[in-house]
């Protein structure tokens, strides 16, 4: 409703100079003023779907009444329709061809009807003060409105990104916790499994005694099944690695094993300490390493070793073959997601079966981790990108009606040459004319007798010769407008000749 309201009163606004013109002493009548009107009508109609089409309606409504292009019957259309066509249309090829087709067409209507190129110099200026000037001011409210547009869609999409953020954070901590839990309680329950397995074959033992190691090492294998159970509820399948493991050293970690029954040698003392994520990273596989020790080779002997060069640090954790007493069998997410952690850190993790039957686990950790990639802002880069667009488009609309008048004036310096050189007459040539020669004496005895006099006197002549039928004014230089030479003619036959004014 709005929009039509709004087609509504354009349209009666742009009949108002159409209206102005009916008067039939001023050169109107009521069936211009009719079919005015009617074109006015569809052109606000079309504009919409189709504002070229208005535009170019428009001129050719005014071509008709004068070459000049700016009537003041249409003269408001033009500028409206120019600035609504660069308002409302996409893109730029169309228009840009429509303002060649009417600079070509009026050329064209210039040199048919005879006029003089004066007329064609100024439609091209009424072109681009009228026409091609609004259409860029609407280029540019067209492009600061996707900007501000775009702000808007973009602080919608970042509030949304922050309720996502919110809910990776969520994910993240349940991660967090899930590998915590891993990582402790896990590590934790293998080590009561050993002690019970131990004691539940230690000869030192009543019957009773080894039945109830027999059940706590049997329930602790069961806290550790519901345990991974636990892990699995809580771990996304895409969620990244832990990056918090207990704060313990590498040494308190294996003391912390061999009190619970591991035999664990560890080589060198003490171990080289690395700083940050990848120190962290060496203490969680050292741990996964002796965790899967205890779980899957109980009774094995488990050699730790740290090595260390100027830019990686290795470490290595190799366990045996053990004497199996009922342990479970893992689901290999603790290698998975100690593999993220040691990526993470730009490191590389691997594991293997050792000719023994037993496992060896290893990792290579650089000491100075890459550092991390910041993340791309969208939003900033297409707020800039739109901010780009805006700035391109204000500087089109300044230098292109520049550049327009520039060419226009270069062009109508050249035709002004151009013309000029046409209606020079050599001062040889001047010198030579006789008093009471004919044309065609004065045109056979000229060496190169000018194309086309001048279209009329300089201003600077007041009068002629009386008793003249003729007179013709020829340039006698080609940088400036005078003097000129005057040849006054009576039956065909030169009468006078003067250098004025």
């Amino acid at each position: 409703m709005r929009e039509r309201l709004f087609d509504l009163g354009l349209w009666l606004l742009l009949c108002v100079p159409v209206l102005l013109r009916s008067d039939p002493n001023d050169g109107g009548s009521w069936l211009q003023v009719a079919a005015g009107v009617t074109v006015l009508a569809g052109c606000v109609a079309v504009s919409r779907r189709w504002p070229l089409v208005a535009l170019g309606a428009t001129v050719a409504a005014s071509l008709p009444a004068t070459l000049e292009l700016f009537t003041p019957s249409y003269s408001l259309a033009l500028v409206a329709f120019g600035y609504l066509a660069g308002r409302r249309q996409e893109h730029t090829r169309a228009a840009l061809w429509l303002f060649g087709a009417v600079a070509g067409t009026g050329l064209l209507l210039t040199w048919v009807t005879r006029t003089s190129l004066g007329q064609w110099f100024t439609l091209l200026l009424a072109l681009a003060l009228a026409v091609v000037a609004p259409w860029l001011i609407g280029r540019y409210v067209r492009q600061y409105d996707r900007l501000v547009r775009s702000g808007w869609e973009l602080a919608d999409r970042m509030e949304r990104e922050q309720a996502v953020v919110a809910d990776r954070e969520r994910l993240r901590e349940r991660s967090r916790i899930a590998g915590d839990m891993h990582d402790s309680l896990g590590h934790d329950l293998a080590l009561i499994a050993v002690r019970a397995g131990a004691l539940e074959v230690s000869p030192d033992l009543g019957p009773e005694q080894q039945r109830a190691a027999g059940e706590l090492r049997r329930a602790a294998a069961d806290a550790t099944a519901r345990l991974r159970d636990i892990i699995g509820v809580l771990r996304e399948d895409d969620a990244a690695a832990p990056t918090s493991p207990p704060g313990e050293t590498v040494e308190e970690l294996a003391a912390r094993a061999r009190a619970s029954g591991l035999a664990v040698t560890l080589t060198p003392t003490p171990v080289p300490t690395l700083p940050g994520m990848p120190g962290l990273a060496l203490h969680r596989v050292v741990q996964e390493g002796l965790t899967n020790a205890a779980k899957h080779a109980p009774g094995a002997a488990v050699s730790v070793t740290v090595t260390q060069d100027t830019s990686d640090v290795r470490v290595s954790v190799v366990s045996g073959p053990g004497v199996t007493t009922g342990g479970g069998t893992g689901t290999g997410t603790g290698l998975v997601g100690l593999g993220e952690r040691v990526r993470l850190v730009g490191g590389a993790l691997g594991h293997r079966v050792t000719a023994d039957g037993g496992f060896a686990l290893t990792a290579v950790l650089p000491r100075n981790p890459p550092a991390p990639l910041p993340a791309a802002p969208t939003s900033a880069r297409e707020l800039d990108r739109a901010r780009r667009e805006v700035r391109k488009g204000l500087a089109r609309a300044i230098w292109i009606p520049l550049a327009l008048l520039a060419a226009l004036g270069l062009l109508m310096a050249g035709v002004a040459l151009w013309t000029q050189a046409r209606s020079y007459l050599e001062p040889a040539d001047y010198a030579r004319l006789q008093v009471g020669q004919t044309l065609t004496e004065i045109d056979e005895d000229a060496e190169d007798w000018p194309e086309h006099p001048l279209d009329g006197p300089p201003q600077a002549v007041s009068a002629e010769p009386p008793g003249m039928d003729e007179c013709r004014y020829y340039r006698s230089t080609m940088l400036a407008a005078i003097p000129v030479y005057r040849l006054c003619f009576v039956d065909g036959h030169l009468a006078d000749k003067a250098e004025v004014p």
